[in-house]
């Protein structure tokens, strides 16, 4: 063991001379530098846990009773909270939606006066193109046309039975045109207003709810129809009703797509009016359209929906006992 050791010494000393001689010694202490330095770099950072300084959870009957409890938070961390802080935005305050003296401030402006002219001019310039629509055996109505708009009440049958509190041809003041329409009424054929009270029916300016065949108020104005940019004022100023009297008398026009969209998604097979009203039907057990329960009876709630029996109205559709029978059958 003693002459390994020596041997060992002896090749040390012999490898530091050569290296010496070399000139390498600089460079091999710095390589042991660097070796050492990394390794001390590897080792784990030792973590620390942090110290969380609570707030006291007694307090003296002194500071209970002072006017100000005292913070136990130091004062840069209330700037920063502070700071962080932002105010709330108050809400804007929303109009009701019956209130129609706020409707339409960001209308259009007019078209110039020869434009309004011609725009007048060709509300009553039209011809008819199509013939009259055809009735089937279950009093739907069809246009050859348009095959798939088949409402079931006539425009007739809406002014007479009553509709939209007799107001739809009263004058009309247009924010959009910035005119007064009146008197169009007169378009209509004698035959649809014969023997009919014409202020009462269909020029009151004020809306009268026991006018409606159902005896209730329901929808909107005119002019929130125009306000929500539902009137194509190229062709119809006072909206659907007045475009379906026009397209029942034969006239088509380019906004006849747009209209039928609108029926079909209100009153349409799938529409959101007609399948509201007879789920109402199906809820209440009634399967009948002419039972629709006794307000005598506790087990009835009396007529079946009426706001939205006006409404579809209004959209020349009423719950026929086939459409009734069919929802009850396949829940469409």
């Amino acid at each position: 063991m003693a002459g390994y050791e020596a041997r060992r010494l002896e090749n040390i000393k012999r490898n530091e001379a050569l290296v010496k001689n070399l000139g390498l010694q600089d460079d091999f202490t710095a390589q042991n530098e660097l070796k050492q330095k990394s390794e001390v770099q590897k080792q784990p950072a030792v973590k620390r846990r942090k110290l969380h300084i609570s707030q006291p959870t007694r307090t003296s009957a002194r500071i209970a009773s002072a006017s100000e409890r005292p913070t136990y938070n130091d004062g840069s961390q209330d700037d920063s909270d502070s700071s962080k802080r932002r105010p709330r935005k108050s809400k804007a305050l929303t109009s009701n939606h019956n209130d129609t003296s706020s409707l339409g401030r960001s209308s259009p402006q007019p078209p110039p006066s020869q434009d309004l002219d011609a725009l007048i001019a060709n509300w009553s310039s039209w011809t008819p193109t199509a013939p009259p629509p055809t009735r089937d055996v279950e009093g739907n109505y069809h246009f050859e046309s348009h095959p798939l708009f088949t409402p079931n009440k006539s425009p007739e049958d809406i002014i007479r039975e009553g509709s939209f509190g007799g107001t739809y041809w009263r004058p009309l003041y247009s924010r959009h045109l910035r005119i007064t329409i009146s008197d169009d009424w007169r378009e209509l054929p004698t035959s649809w207003t014969s023997g009919l009270d014409i202020q009462k029916y269909l020029t009151n300016e004020t809306y009268n709810p026991e006018i409606n065949k159902y005896g209730v108020a329901c929808g909107q104005s005119i002019e929130e129809w125009e306000a929500a940019g539902w009137i194509a004022h190229e062709y119809d100023v006072r909206g659907w009703f007045q475009w379906y009297c026009r397209f029942w008398l034969g006239r088509r026009c380019a906004d006849d797509e747009r209209q039928i969209s609108r029926w079909r998604k209100c009153v349409g097979e799938t529409g959101r009016w007609r399948r509201t009203l007879l789920k109402k039907y199906v809820q209440m057990g009634i399967r009948s359209v002419t039972d629709e329960g006794d307000d005598s009876d506790e087990e009835r709630t009396g007529d079946v929906s009426p706001v939205v029996h006006q409404t579809c109205h209004h959209w020349a559709w009423e719950v026929r006992q086939d459409a009734l029978d069919r929802f009850w059958a396949e829940g469409r």
